[in-house]
């Protein structure tokens, strides 16, 4: 498992990738700089809404594990290369696995900082909050990783399919339909911001922790079990 691992992780660290990633995930920082240096700064909730939910969760994280996570396998599969591991003695779990923490040791960093340096600057040094925003960021990334790996198994077409469920159903039906944030990771997300700084980020309809947390492991295991099930079945060129 720690050849394919190490393998993905060269296919997955092109210099100009990491470079687009990189301008991608400073945008929430650079948002936060520049709110915090007008003269009517946003309140907790707008800034919520607008930085955190709507942009760092709902399109700067999906976008940037999008980019790694459907590439683990597709670059396979369009080298026609994924024979070579299915054909190998390696149990199709463990290649999973390794692609998908392979995509998580890429993206999640990315969108950690970017997290990080996000709260830390609109929330003035606090650190619960902080430590919150992280946290819901690294869960989101989690959960779209798990997602997209599965995407870029099943399909040619990952990266168009990925954006237009990040822009449609992540981005428009989750923010103006209430009924569909139940299915949507960036609120799974900010579920889990809300239960662990409920000081900063009091009120509003969201799952509590436990539920949050229940639901984006069963997400995540889902994925992935749905990967390993695409390679036990799938027909390889």
């Amino acid at each position: 498992m720690g050849a394919v691992y190490l393998l993905t992780l060269r296919q997955l660290t092109g210099r100009g990738r990491l470079a687009v990633l990189a301008v991608l995930a400073a945008l929430p920082m650079l948002v936060a700089v520049l709110l915090l240096r007008q003269g009517d700064a946003p309140s907790v909730t707008e800034f919520e809404t607008a930085v955190l939910s709507a942009m760092l969760a709902g399109s700067i994280a999906p976008l940037v594990v999008l980019a790694i996570a459907a590439a683990a396998f597709g670059n396979e599969t369009e080298d026609r290369t994924l024979a070579n591991l299915t054909l190998s003695p390696l149990p199709r779990r463990d290649i999973a696995v390794a692609k998908l923490l392979a995509a998580l040791t890429v993206a999640a960093p990315f969108i950690a900082l970017s997290a990080a340096v996000t709260g830390h600057v609109a929330f003035l040094g606090d650190a619960r909050a902080t430590l919150a925003i992280v946290a819901a960021a690294t869960v989101g990334v989690m959960l779209y990783a798990s997602a997209f790996t599965w995407l870029g198994l099943v399909s040619a077409q990952a990266i168009g399919i990925g954006l237009l469920y990040i822009v449609l159903w992540e981005g428009f039906f989750s923010g103006f339909v209430a009924g569909v944030r139940l299915l949507s990771i960036r609120h799974y997300a900010i579920a889990v911001m809300h239960g662990l700084d409920e000081r900063r980020f009091a009120g509003g309809d969201h799952l509590s922790l436990a539920a949050a947390l229940a639901v984006s492991a069963v997400v995540f295991g889902g994925f992935l079990l749905l990967s390993v099930r695409r390679l036990r079945r799938m027909d390889v060129p």
